[in-house]
């Protein structure tokens, strides 16, 4: 009676009261060693095996995915450090620059050989004239025609990422024989809006609004801080007009 009193309480008990009462005291099976071979569980293979091979098989598991998000990690620091040397030496190559079109010089050779992309360029909202034409990846706009060519993706102050129109591709890389097909962008900003840094991919889907911009972040915020007194002391360098010589 005790017996089929016994297995009729136990079956009373529900998975889940079974389940938290072993959750509540993990070392239950420390002195169950007979009880550990006695149970089974299904495999993947159709045979069943106990559970200390179960638990190793778990353990083996999560070994194998802890391992492969180390190597994810670690490429990705290599990813990232590599970005960084790219990043670091066009800095410098833009810091040295003597004039606004070295400067874009460097910024294209450097995103198109480094970085491997396919188009560069940096476009400039003045209408003031500089001393020399733009050559190149610079390009001067005037905010206006900027403002009206461009619209709200000059709102922003993060990179804007995606295939875009036609005709603003054709914008921000007028002198593309090959139409670009990709485009990131980001608004370079000094207290206000001067201007725009632009890279691209003939690749359609290489530039999507989801991609970290981060690199093309860090170097726009140079520009917005380098460009300012480079276009003053560009400015400062604009022939006087010889009043004298006028009125003779």
């Amino acid at each position: 009676m005790k017996d089929q009193a016994a297995r009729k309480k136990a079956g009373e008990l529900t998975q889940e009261q079974v389940a938290d009462y072993l959750r509540a005291n993990p070392d239950f099976f420390v002195d169950q060693d007979e009880l550990l071979r006695s149970l089974t569980l299904p495999h993947d293979s159709g045979r069943a095996i106990s559970l200390v091979e179960r638990q190793v098989h778990l353990y083996r598991e999560q070994r194998d995915t802890l391992r492969h998000e180390l190597v994810e990690l670690v490429s990705i620091a290599r990813h990232n450090d590599g970005l960084f040397q790219k990043s670091k030496r066009l800095l410098m190559q833009v810091i040295e620059a003597g004039s606004l079109n070295e400067m874009a010089a460097a910024v294209d050779d450097s995103i198109r050989g480094d970085f491997g992309l396919d188009a560069a360029s940096v476009i400039l909202f003045t209408d003031r004239p500089l001393p020399a034409s733009p050559e190149g990846a610079l390009h001067v706009v005037s905010p206006a025609e900027a403002r009206q060519r461009l619209g709200s993706l000059l709102e922003g102050e993060r990179a804007v990422c995606g295939q875009f129109r036609e005709s603003e591709r054709r914008f921000l890389f007028p002198d593309r024989d090959e139409p670009v097909a990709s485009v990131a962008l980001v608004p370079l900003r000094h207290n206000e809006l001067i201007g725009v840094f632009a890279v691209g991919s003939n690749e359609p889907g290489y530039f999507d609004q989801s991609m970290g911009a981060l690199f093309l972040t860090y170097i726009s915020d140079t520009l917005s801080r380098l460009l300012p007194p480079m276009l003053h002391r560009h400015s400062a360098l604009e022939p006087v007009p010889d009043v004298l010589a006028e009125s003779r």
